[in-house]
């Protein structure tokens, strides 16, 4: 479904899929799968983009609920080998990090996307290293933080607030420089939400396209899937992501964020073809 809402150019085709490397011990789905092991992580991202990702989203610290900050330190030194590794490979990475520290290490080793769970919240020199840069910014929605995020989350109307919070954050890279063509808007399936949110976020999709910014979802495996599936297990919730990112698709997203690329990508495809007439 084309969107008939301009929004900025990405340099690459959309709807886009975003692949997603974890090098922490303890993230939700995969948590310690690709920690400390550098070839492994490095071979998984390089396989991901022959499946079909166009942009591989790497986290080296863990945003599941309840989890503890990592120090920027330990980001970079799980980090650098991983850029180094794929520096040369010409491919487009996306760091997921909420610190400046992290932003700009990741800056000057030929990162091209930042993905802040906090939109610039976090760390007040964020900001200012993103002007600076060139980079594109995703700016996500999250309600307090991962250690107390799903603690009786609450809103009038999710949507809405979600899209209050994220268009004063828009204004807010403007007023500081920051281009709106550089910036990527992510309601934040899961971070701060029950499922009735998640599910309202989703039904109510087409209203972020108001804010003129490309859209990312990024929903795979979560829990709110087991809630309508009754698949406990977050590697039994393929299915069921998949349903929910088509879904997102027709409501106008433009980037989907997945684990499971291969069967993202040939859903993507499917998809594509149903809309030609």
């Amino acid at each position: 479904m084309k969107n008939s809402l301009f929004k900025p150019n990405l340099g690459f085709k959309t709807p886009a899929i975003m692949g997603i490397l974890n090098i922490t011990p303890d993230s939700f789905s995969d948590g310690g799968k690709y920690f400390s092991k550098t070839g492994y992580s490095i071979n998984h991202a390089l396989k991901m983009i022959k499946m079909g990702a166009d942009i591989i989203d790497i986290g080296a610290e863990s945003t599941r609920p309840g989890s503890k900050p990592v120090k920027p330190q330990e980001e970079i030194k799980r980090l650098k080998p991983i850029l180094i590794g794929l520096k040369r490979k010409k491919i487009r990475i996306s760091v997921d990090t909420r610190n400046s520290l992290t932003m700009k290490f990741a800056l000057d080793h030929g990162v091209k996307f930042i993905n802040d769970v906090s939109a610039l919240t976090n760390d007040d020199e964020s900001v200012n290293i993103i002007k600076k840069s060139k980079c594109f910014i995703i700016l996500m929605h999250m309600q307090g933080n991962p250690s107390n995020m799903q603690k009786n989350p609450n809103y009038k109307f999710a949507p809405r607030d979600i899209y209050n919070f994220l268009n004063k954050q828009i204004h807010n890279c403007k007023k500081n420089g920051i281009t709106k063509s550089r910036i990527i808007i992510d309601p934040g399936i899961g971070f701060g939400k029950t499922s009735r949110h998640n599910i309202q976020i989703l039904q109510n999709l087409k209203m972020f396209q108001k804010l003129r910014c490309n859209i990312l979802i990024g929903l795979s495996r979560k829990r709110f899937i087991s809630d309508l599936s009754k698949k406990e297990k977050p590697v039994d919730r393929i299915a069921g992501t998949i349903a929910a990112n088509q879904y997102a698709l027709d409501q106008g997203a433009d980037i989907i964020r997945v684990h499971d690329v291969k069967e993202a990508f040939q859903a993507k495809q499917v998809w594509q073809k149903l809309q030609k007439k």
